[in-house]
């Protein structure tokens, strides 16, 4: 059963990696800075509850402040760019961030023992669950409690003039800008949110993995994050959660026991999925079949 646990782990966190940079998306901009935003989330609430020994909540919040605070920063001079020089701007933020913790070391001597991030042979003792008496099944359910948090308030964003603000400069910056939109504030804060979603993310998977190094926060985190919600639609965020289920539970989990063919299958999948449903899982004839369908139990009801 902990493997099965322990599946279940994987699936939330990179649901909440997702979820990162689906807020992201719905302005318009394809990220890859969000495993840099995990990264940073991951280090700062690992030191914190090792070296500091808080909590783990509180780590996480700060962890995921950071990322944020970061994000916000970094935003103003990336985002004046656009297109594929917006994302190649964050590609190379995402790769700073993870040589920088390749390059970081600060370690405290603590029983006997040198504890702390110690450059390109990484960050262990992360151990709050362990040494709490956690079990696998505890950790999955703290997990998808955030998860569940995390979709409720996206899902509340998506029907409240905010979402309805990101959607109105993704789809149309021109349009959105002549009605009095500020686009640099609403892709600025699209961003701070995304990279505070990634930083708790990443505070989540330091926890459960209790050993991070560098190579776990590159490009292929990145594609994973914004293939999720691409691949699930943006229509709603139940379409990134599809998506990590069929990404990580079918095709990286279900077909494992192929080797390396699956990495050849994965492609072919991938690229069948977007032609069949280009819009993701969930478009728009979807989202409206099931808006009436909840409209018909209501009225039953």
């Amino acid at each position: 059963m902990d493997f099965i646990w322990g599946l279940v782990q994987i699936l939330g966190v990179h649901t909440i990696i997702g979820l990162s940079a689906y807020v992201i998306l719905l302005t318009g901009q394809v990220t890859m800075a969000q495993a840099g935003f995990c990264a940073i989330g991951a280090y700062i609430a690992g030191m914190l509850t090792v070296l500091a020994e808080w909590h783990i909540i509180p780590g996480m919040l700060a962890g995921g402040l950071v990322a944020g605070a970061l994000a916000c920063v970094v935003g103003f001079p990336a985002l004046r760019v656009k297109g594929l020089m917006f994302t190649v701007a964050t590609l190379a933020f995402g790769e700073f961030v993870r040589l920088f913790w390749f390059n970081f070391d600060y370690q405290i001597s603590r029983g006997g023992f040198q504890i702390g991030p110690l450059g390109g042979e990484g960050f262990r003792q992360i151990r709050f669950f362990p040494e709490n008496g956690w079990t696998t099944l505890d950790v999955a359910i703290f997990v998808w409690v955030w998860v569940v948090l995390i979709m409720l308030a996206l899902w509340w964003m998506d029907r409240s003039r905010i979402g309805s603000v990101l959607r109105a400069v993704g789809e149309d910056e021109l349009a959105a800008q002549s009605v009095g939109i500020n686009l640099t504030a609403v892709k600025v804060t699209a961003f701070t949110i995304g990279g505070f979603i990634a930083g708790l993310g990443g505070s989540i998977y330091a926890h459960y993995t209790t050993h991070i190094e560098h190579l776990n926060f590159g490009v292929l985190l990145a594609t994973f994050a914004i293939a999720y919600p691409i691949l699930g639609g943006l229509r709603s965020v139940v379409g990134t959660l599809l998506a990590v289920l069929f990404i990580q539970g079918v095709l990286v989990e279900g077909l494992r026991f192929l080797g390396d063919l699956r990495n050849i299958l994965f492609g072919a999948f991938i690229v069948l999925a977007m032609n069949l449903r280009p819009a993701g899982f969930i478009d728009a004839r979807v989202s409206r079949a099931l808006g009436r369908l909840f409209r018909t139990e209501r009225e039953r009801a």
